[in-house]
């Protein structure tokens, strides 16, 4: 509506502007009585004023109109030259969409037999810059190398892959080369290469490098050359970007930290490895179990560990569980267990104030049978028999995992064996020995 209303107006200024040169040329010429005289000894001509305006307006229109028709004349080469390459590009685009149709539908073949036809009728042109030819080139090497993939031709996809990185093609169509590259990291990704999805991704630009497709490509990469510090990073830069869900990010970055915290191969290590973790990180159930846990078993791994060691490791579990105990109970049963071993490899070194805990929370919650089992193990090391007794029978009859099972009944037959009762001792290890062959 309102496009019509300007052509309206547009009009109404015309006819306007028409009037009045009408007005003015009519003023002009209308009443006008001068005479224009030229000499030229020994003649002498007189034109009226009108009549030479009207031949220099005339002379004017038909000059211009001379000159247009020459440049249209000279330009009808150019012209054709320009149409000629415009059905050519119509015929090459043509050809790329069937393609990527053929491609998209799963007719690979069909899909490259198109694509070359793109490319013969690309080569054929003598100059196709003005065409975006290169770009043109590098969609079709691309579209061959991605059907030669999909059909398991490694030869033919690695050759048209060349073909597409050509530096003189990646120079006037860089958006195209990047994509090159994108897909050539995916397929190493795909071939277990990871030496040489690294090798590509190093070629991408620094701007490139930092898009989401490429982060999701260095996580996929890292994680296949087993580089799980860098895909630590990466995982975070694809948090921040919100490249997943919350859900999933929190997921990925939970399971990469504890793989990386698993990786450490002694105390130091691993303490540096939780100090490189974010503060937030730090405060996860799951990290803290799994640093804790590494910890412990390290030290298992160390035939040569001194009372020492065994002390600076359980002072080291006891601070990074701290936060952790402090929700015991809204712990999942599996993290209450693993939390309940990880202290127990030193309860030999708890102070009075951990001692305390363990015995506010156990009576908090005294049908735990996490709980009773550690207040026991934990009584049995102060050398509280009678309590240890009580607490470790109670969780005798609650427990159901084997291992903390086994560990009870021998605690109660060395027990027994103190207060000096063989028979309830024999019966102990019989049945810790039972657990233990099942």
């Amino acid at each position: 509506m309102r496009h019509k209303q300007r052509g309206a107006m547009r009009s109404v200024f015309w006819l306007l502007g028409l009037a009045a040169v009408a007005v003015a040329l009519a003023m002009l010429v209308g009443h006008n009585q001068a005479l224009v005289t030229v000499f030229w000894p020994p003649y002498r001509v007189d034109f009226s004023f009108n009549l030479l305006l009207f031949c220099l307006i005339t002379g004017f229109v038909v000059i211009y109109a001379a000159m247009r028709g020459i440049a249209v004349l000279r330009e009808l080469p150019l012209q054709a030259q320009r149409w000629r390459n415009q059905q050519i590009e119509r015929s090459v685009v043509g050809a790329l969409m069937d393609a990527l149709s053929n491609q998209l539908s799963g007719r690979f073949v069909r899909a490259q037999s198109s694509a070359d036809h793109a490319l013969s009728q690309l080569k054929a042109l003598p100059d196709s810059h003005g065409l975006r030819g290169e770009q043109l080139q590098v969609l079709a090497h691309l579209l061959i190398a991605e059907s030669a993939q999909s059909l398991q031709d490694r030869g033919r996809r690695d050759e048209h892959l060349q073909a597409a990185m050509d530096p003189e093609l990646a120079r006037h169509a860089p958006e195209a080369y990047e994509g090159v590259l994108l897909r050539s990291v995916r397929w190493a990704v795909e071939d277990g290469d990871a030496a040489g999805a690294r090798d590509q991704l190093a070629l991408l630009p620094q701007g490139a490098s930092r898009r989401v497709q490429a982060l999701r490509l260095k996580l996929r990469v890292a994680r296949l050359g087993g580089a799980t510090a860098d895909a630590l990073d990466t995982a975070r830069l694809l948090a921040k970007h919100r490249a997943f869900s919350p859900e999933a990010s929190r997921s990925i970055v939970r399971g990469l930290a504890t793989d990386t915290l698993r990786e450490a191969h002694d105390l130091n290590q691993l303490r540096t490895v939780w100090k490189s973790l974010h503060a937030d990180e730090r405060k996860t159930s799951e990290l803290a179990l799994a640093v804790s846990t590494r910890a412990n078993q390290l030290l298992r791994q160390r035939p040569d560990a001194t009372d020492a060691d065994r002390t600076e490791t359980a002072t080291l579990v006891r601070g990074w569980l701290e936060p952790v105990w402090q929700h015991f109970q809204s712990l999942e049963p599996l993290q209450q267990r693993q939390l309940v071993v990880a202290l127990e490899q030193g309860a030999d070194t708890l102070d009075a104030a951990w001692l305390a805990r363990v015995e506010q929370l156990q009576r908090q919650l005294p049908n735990n049978a996490y709980l009773q089992y550690l207040a026991g193990q934990t009584c049995m090391q102060r050398q509280l028999w009678g309590k240890a007794a009580q607490l470790l029978g109670q969780a005798s009859h609650t427990l159901k995992e084997p291992g903390l099972l086994r560990n009870t009944w021998c605690s109660l037959a060395l027990l027994a064996e103190e207060r000096g009762d063989e028979a309830a001792a024999q019966s102990a290890w019989k049945r810790a020995a039972q657990i233990q062959g099942n």
